[in-house]
């Protein structure tokens, strides 16, 4: 057979008569079925048979398979360490202890005030009072992994309320969307609970304020769902298709780890059955006269139906029985650190930050490794997280605040700051952050800002404690303006001594101007 050509009667009969005629037609049927297939893993086999591939749209898989995607995703992240562990690193490196907005108007002055507004503002944001905007971003980046989507409303209170503006932000889980809600009509349709106009705008949700879930919910909750406008509503997920929900992160380790669990209580009765060294007294005089036929019992007469570790068992009826022979098993790590690593490509999380196992990690393979996965984070903050949960936060924040009279305009350019990559090698990389600024391949707020902080904010507080050093004649090794970055005391700037300190200091030396101008800076 020839690439799932087989020759047929006539292939055969005529290979009889004129065998060069019938090689190159049977050559010319496989040219052709190669030209016809293209592609391999489309090929129809034997050993393809039982593979499933439908044609359907991912709004129709999310549809059929959501629901116990989000259910087994969810008790394997209560139940599974592994899983655990996955989801609280995507969590923890995504938003760490925040990603943080300021204001980038060209009005400093208004910068200040939006973000001195924002800061109150968000200590109390959170509509159930549990936590900050921090924290609710925290929340909701876990449950979009864990469930595949959340839902953000915003919430109008009350001037009574005393809050700093009257918005808080309440969070729904993704079984609050009800998804069995499906229509059609000309001026548009709804689709598992998503309401969308003539043009394929999302208009509005279909949501449940009470969790469906919630066993006490057939007393006092409501169970109609109700329409809630999406400019009230930020739906967080992520696209991996033209979607319009998502799925829980780590589907495709759903069953690797369900197995998993399953392998590791196998082994574990194994090494307790292992361990049951169990000594057997054969060949007793004494015949129990109850017993009628062959049977093994305990010291006081019990017949035993499992053995326990150093256990004494007495036969009766029977001339021989052997003593059990506990094997030990290998290869269990290596078997083990296999599917780990399946499990970790799933979650699309390191394998060593995943378990902790760092026994193969050197300096250079960790950095290769942390390097990928920190563009991955980088890639969910900058085109999930950011757009589609923080930006419209923002919006809602400025609404708020020009209606309360805070603002002029609810058009207020808008900075965010993820949080910084811990460096594996600190030094070497302020050293090339240093380099990259001084040779004008980045600018010096940009290499404060990766880190997490604010350009101006740091300056102003290093020109604050550099006015309390002056006020008290303290000399400090961190002041360039007085001590250069090889320990030594900077020479007065004077157009005369410029050269000679460049020569005294080389590229270390800054130059420092006189008292009037060191006050002015």
């Amino acid at each position: 057979m020839m690439n799932g050509f087989k020759p047929n009667i006539f292939d055969r009969a005529l290979a009889v008569i004129a065998p060069t005629t019938a090689t190159r037609r049977l050559a010319a049927r496989v040219a052709f079925g190669n030209m016809a297939r293209a592609y391999a893993g489309q090929a129809q086999g034997r050993l393809s048979g039982d593979w499933r591939a439908p044609s359907t749209s991912a709004d129709a898989e999310v549809a059929g398979a959501g629901v116990m995607l989000r259910d087994r995703m969810r008790d394997l992240v209560r139940n599974n360490p592994m899983a655990a562990k996955a989801i609280q690193v995507l969590v923890s490196s995504a938003v760490g202890y925040g990603i943080r907005p300021r204001a980038r108007t060209k009005n400093k002055a208004l910068n200040k005030k939006v973000d001195a507004l924002w800061a109150k503002w968000a200590k109390e944001c959170d509509a159930d009072g549990h936590t900050n905007w921090d924290g609710v971003l925290g929340l909701a980046v876990r449950e979009m992994l864990e469930g595949g989507d959340v839902f953000a409303i915003r919430r109008w209170r009350r001037k009574s309320d005393g809050l700093t503006l009257p918005l808080q932000i309440q969070l729904m889980e993704a079984d609050h969307l009800d998804a069995n809600r499906f229509t059609h009509d000309p001026r548009g349709r709804t689709s598992q609970g998503i309401e969308y106009d003539a043009i394929g705008r999302r208009v509005a949700y279909h949501l449940f304020p009470d969790h469906p879930g919630d066993t006490t919910r057939a007393t006092w909750g409501r169970l109609d769902s109700r329409r809630v406008k999406a400019q009230d509503v930020a739906h967080l997920f992520e696209r991996q298709r033209t979607q319009n929900r998502g799925v829980p992160w780590g589907t495709p380790s759903l069953r690797a780890l369900r197995d998993f669990d399953d392998w590791q209580l196998s082994e574990l009765t194994r090494k307790k059955t292992e361990a049951c060294l169990v000594g057997v007294v054969v060949g007793a005089e004494d015949e129990n006269p109850s017993v009628g036929s062959p049977s093994l019992q305990d010291g006081s007469g019990r017949t035993i139906e499992q053995f326990e570790p150093g256990m004494f068992a007495y036969t009766y009826g029977a001339k021989d029985i052997k003593f059990n022979q506990p094997v030990a098993s290998a290869g269990i790590y290596e078997w083990n650190s296999v599917q780990l690593h399946i499990i970790a490509s799933g979650f699309r999380v390191p394998y060593e930050l995943m378990t902790g196992d760092l026994k193969q990690v050197n300096f250079s393979s960790s950095r290769v490794g942390l390097n990928e996965f920190r563009r991955m984070i980088e890639l969910l903050q900058w085109q999930v997280i950011i757009p589609m949960f923080c930006e419209r936060v923002w919006r809602w924040f400025c609404e708020a605040a020009f209606l309360e009279g805070h603002l002029q305009t609810v058009d207020i350019d808008v900075e965010w700051d993820p949080p910084r990559f811990e460096s594996v090698n600190p030094l070497q990389d302020a050293q090339a952050d240093l380099l990259e600024v001084r040779a004008g391949f980045m600018s010096l707020p940009q290499a404060v800002s990766k880190r997490g902080y604010d350009p101006v904010r740091i300056v102003e507080e290093q020109a604050e404690h550099l006015a309390v050093l002056d006020q008290y004649g303290v000399v400090s090794d961190a002041d360039p303006r007085k001590m250069s970055k090889a320990g030594q005391q900077q020479v007065d700037y004077t157009p005369e001594s410029d050269n000679d300190a460049a020569e005294d200091n080389g590229d270390l030396a800054d130059t420092s101007k006189g008292d009037d101008d060191a006050e002015n800076a």
